[in-house]
């Protein structure tokens, strides 16, 4: 059970949460649907940053969806995940680390990169703050005692 009660606003029970504020979560919902898209970065490369963040944000909600990948072998999305992990980890990112981002990135995709990485920290810092659990459509704990 999250620490507030769900909202009357919204569909997924993130929504229902940030749904109290409604102009608030018009505005948001707009610019996650900025982000999903986006043709800048594939969705493999957006879901591994999403993976990634959400170990060290310390959503449950989030963590649920699935872990990092452990065979990721395509250069940019190494380099994603690699700086969301620095990031999250609240690491500033050194030259040496930024001169490696940008042989992958031009200066549009490290812009939208960074935005991607701290626009899905504040909604996973939020997730965890009010506690955010997965959601599960059964009820098994019901089902076994009945």
């Amino acid at each position: 059970m999250a620490r507030i009660s769900f909202s009357e606003q919204g569909l997924t029970p993130f929504e229902k949460l940030l749904g109290h504020n409604k102009m608030i979560l018009e505005k948001w919902f707009s610019l996650e649907e900025c982000f999903s898209n986006s043709k800048t970065f594939t969705p493999e490369l957006k879901e591994e940053v999403r993976r990634t963040l959400a170990f060290n944000n310390g959503c449950e909600y989030c963590k649920a969806k699935g872990n990092p990948s452990d065979d990721i072998t395509n250069s940019k999305v190494l380099a994603a995940t690699k700086i969301a992990d620095l990031v999250s980890k609240k690491r500033l990112i050194d030259n040496h680390e930024f001169n490696s981002l940008k042989k992958e990135f031009n200066d549009q995709e490290i812009s939208e990169l960074f935005a991607l990485i701290c626009f899905l920290t504040a909604s996973q810092r939020f997730g965890a703050l009010l506690d955010l659990q997965p959601s599960c459509s059964i009820n098994s704990s019901s089902q076994i005692n009945n």
